[in-house]
């Protein structure tokens, strides 16, 4: 009885020893993989491509009446660019300027039309321009509460624009107060950074700065319900233009269901058609 004591009791020890002793072998800790979950990505086909002016730093694009506007930006870091509003020739892509505003106190955003008034956003100053739509006569100015102004776009009735966070206001065009809000999130996760806008459907469609990619958004419920990845339309761009930067411009075509996309100072307008 002794003896087995004995034994059981060494054996206990050997087993503590071993277990204590640094160079004995661990057991790999499995630790749960963590996925960030993503909306489903919507596949498209390029159509042709359109040549884009690269001294245009795109900050908004739209059709209105069969005509495409360009709303552009002026960075202090680039002096060939201004802040200009103009149309697009769809045949050739060559821009006639049809608004300017002095670019060492104003830097534009987006644009869109509604109500035959061409409104402008302003990046900084918390402003905006109003112009006659048919002769882009300067109509007046409007203010906003959000801190900054970036993409812009209308669903028809309200003016919506995005201001660089996860929040899209919606805007009454004669008072331009605040009809609501909407929260641009991902399955519950804030996605930052909203930029150009355009409204389509039911869906607002977004690029997000720095990120070549275009988010399909909810107008409901800020819900993100698709992605479409432009990189390989970046890549194209730079190969013809090197200093083509990130993306930015959303033009949807009522008439061909087409969308027109491009980039700050790109080489091209791409159409591309979307395929789910």
């Amino acid at each position: 009885m002794k003896l087995r004591l004995f034994l059981g009791f060494t054996a206990l020890l050997l087993f503590i020893g071993c277990d204590n002793d640094p160079k004995s072998p661990e057991l790999p800790v499995e630790h749960p993989v963590e996925t960030v979950k993503k909306a489903p990505a919507i596949r498209y086909n390029v159509i042709k491509k359109l040549s884009h002016d690269t001294s245009l730093f795109t900050e908004g694009l739209f059709f209105h009446e069969q005509q495409l506007f360009e709303s552009t930006g002026s960075p202090d870091n680039l002096p060939q660019t201004k802040s200009l509003i103009g149309i697009v020739d769809l045949t050739s892509g060559k821009f006639t300027k049809k608004t300017e505003i002095d670019r060492n106190k104003y830097f534009g955003e987006g644009a869109c039309i509604l109500n035959n008034q061409l409104f402008q956003l302003t990046y900084k100053n918390k402003i905006g321009f109003i112009y006659n739509a048919n002769n882009f006569e300067p109509k007046g100015q409007f203010s906003y509460l959000s801190n900054e102004g970036w993409g812009l776009t209308t669903n028809g009735k309200d003016l919506i624009m995005s201001d660089g966070t996860n929040i899209i206001t919606f805007l009454n065009p004669q008072t331009f107060t605040i009809t609501k809000t909407i929260d641009v999130n991902e399955y519950n996760v804030a996605i930052d950074y909203v930029n150009e806008l355009e409204y389509v459907n039911g869906f607002i469609y977004a690029n997000i700065y720095m990120k070549n990619e275009i988010l399909k958004i909810n107008a409901e419920t800020g819900d993100v319900v698709g992605r479409i990845d432009l990189n390989p339309l970046l890549q194209e761009a730079q190969k013809r233009y090197p200093y083509s930067l990130e993306t930015n411009g959303i033009a949807y075509n009522s008439q061909t269901n087409t969308f027109l996309v491009t980039g700050k100072m790109w080489p091209y307008y791409f159409e591309i058609e979307l395929l789910n």
